[in-house]
């Protein structure tokens, strides 16, 4: 076992701030993540707090504020178990890295996405018992984890509209795999919010204030936007570029993986396909960059917050070859073909076409 609880062979990207993925192929099969393998997406050092004392304070737009322990939040209000995929933003980006550098970002691989069955309260239930106000339109969340990438540093802390705050689905979450919380996701209490980007679901969550506005934290004003590609996010203001909420489908293919050599023949191959708010209609998986296509079996879902994992059967021939795939969602959006289109620089949101390449040998 490695740092922070994680198996072996999980790919380091930085040790401090921990950020580390699973390799693909420790995500295959498995519809539920275990805790040893979910990728772990942070700002600032892992805060290890007492639960014990660790209290969550409600205000801002409320008819009463509230301060909770762990212990009222558990026995207050209906207990609540959800399965949820979360991705982080940079999922992927080691693909747009192949258009062109993105200097300061690490270098995601297609593990910075992982699914759990998560136990807390709903959010909304909360809200309500504070007397949510009618001129809340944003609810925002504060941790005491400090990022030094913000200038000057500061906890992080991000923000959601009201509309998906009191959705059913955001949970208040203190157990992860019917299990607490591990530390490095957010013990005793973080936020989970489904369909959004993992930045959104906020660990160690200390603070829930209703207010008129988004958070004016860094990780939302500034950090977790989308800039056009020929602009210098180093000098964009608060507010500048597109705020990143809902995900797009994205897909990708987690067995065979890069550079592996396969028998000449069928071979079986595995990924996953998300949609965040939406279902996953399809996948397709091309061996001839995407001229024809097989559409491959989905799993039966985890719930509608999670992802689907798909395979199929193809037969590869000789020498080098390109397994591609794409996802299709409810709404009939498609994966798009190109990462070079998406290129921004910030590394987020590279939802192209997935692409593996392999050596079929006799």
């Amino acid at each position: 076992m490695s740092r922070w609880g994680k198996r072996e062979g999980m790919i380091v990207h930085q040790t401090e701030p921990y950020n580390a993925e699973p390799p693909p192929d420790a995500l295959a099969d498995r519809a539920v993540t275990a805790l040893d393998t979910f990728y772990s997406r942070n700002h600032g050092p892992i805060p290890q707090l007492d639960p014990h004392t660790w209290r969550l304070r409600v205000d801002g737009e409320v008819d009463h504020a509230l301060s909770l322990s762990l212990a009222e939040l558990q026995s207050r209000f209906e207990p609540r178990v959800l399965t949820a995929t979360l991705q982080c933003a940079g999922n992927r980006r080691a693909g747009l890295m192949e258009v062109r550098d993105i200097p300061g970002e690490a270098p995601w691989g297609s593990g910075a996405i992982s699914t759990a069955e998560w136990t807390g309260v709903r959010l909304a239930d909360v809200l309500a018992a504070a007397g949510l106000g009618a001129a809340a339109e944003h609810v925002a969340f504060a941790a005491p984890d400090i990022s030094t990438l913000a200038e000057p540093s500061q906890p992080y802390g991000a923000s959601i509209p009201v509309t998906k705050a009191l959705a059913g689905e955001v949970l208040l979450a203190w157990g992860m795999n019917g299990e607490p919380l591990p530390a490095a996701h957010g013990a005793p209490v973080r936020v989970v919010v489904p369909g959004y980007i993992g930045a959104r679901s906020v660990k160690w969550v200390q603070r829930v204030s209703a207010q008129r506005h988004p958070s004016n934290n860094y990780f939302q004003a500034t950090a977790y936007r989308l800039h056009a590609a020929d602009s210098d996010p180093a000098t964009a203001g608060p507010y500048d570029g597109l705020s990143l909420g809902v995900v797009a489908v994205n897909a990708d293919i987690l067995r065979p993986v890069e550079g592996q050599t396969l028998p000449v023949g069928a071979t079986e191959v595995t990924g996953y396909a998300f949609a965040g708010d939406r279902g996953v209609a399809r996948v397709d998986v091309s061996l001839d960059s995407g001229r024809s296509w097989v559409q491959a079996d989905l799993d039966e879902p985890s719930g509608p917050w999670a992802w689907r994992l798909w395979r199929t059967t193809l037969e590869v021939p000789a020498g080098p070859t390109v397994i591609t795939a794409r996802a299709w969602d409810t709404a009939a959006a498609c994966q798009p073909e190109s990462a070079r289109l998406l290129w921004n620089p910030k590394g987020y949101v590279n939802n192209s076409w997935a692409r593996v390449r392999v050596v079929g040998s006799d």
